[in-house]
């Protein structure tokens, strides 16, 4: 339902009856709604495996690079 009537300068002005939520806007939130999800989930299940799952184990540094390290911090190698 459109209502028109005529400003002070004889323009005719129309005004539209609000027909609930601009579809955009609903399009938008509802992407918004599941970017939100989707970090939230991620943020979560993040927390749940630094709780539950062991530590990584770490590589074994190699003796050539232990011997590097040693003569690098001045250390002689053992058997030198």
């Amino acid at each position: 339902m459109d209502e028109s009537f005529s400003d002070a300068a004889g323009n005719v002005i129309r005004e539209r009856a609000t027909n609930g939520l601009n579809p955009g806007l609903v399009v938008l939130l509802f992407i918004g709604g599941l970017v939100l999800l989707f970090l939230v989930g991620n943020y979560a299940l993040y927390t749940y495996a630094q709780r539950t799952l062991p530590p990584r184990k770490k590589k074994p540094v190699s003796k050539k690079k232990m011997k590097k390290e040693r003569l690098r911090q001045g250390v002689s190698a053992p058997g030198e």
